[in-house]
């Protein structure tokens, strides 16, 4: 019987229940993506997000 295993697939933190689908080149995952690293080091962008994801859920 042959395993199969999966990788876990990224979420990305920028647009809440999508999965990181790499839009950025050169990255590989939200870890060294740069939009991620804008919004999240601007507060005001970083709130906007939080309210977002609240009005998401």
């Amino acid at each position: 019987m042959v395993e199969v295993t999966r990788r876990p697939v990224p979420k990305c933190p920028i647009r809440p229940g999508d999965a990181c689908s790499l839009c950025m080149p050169g990255v590989s995952g939200p870890q060294d993506c740069g939009l991620v690293y804008l919004v999240m080091s601007d507060p005001d962008l970083r709130e906007r997000l939080h309210l977002l994801r609240l009005a998401a859920a």
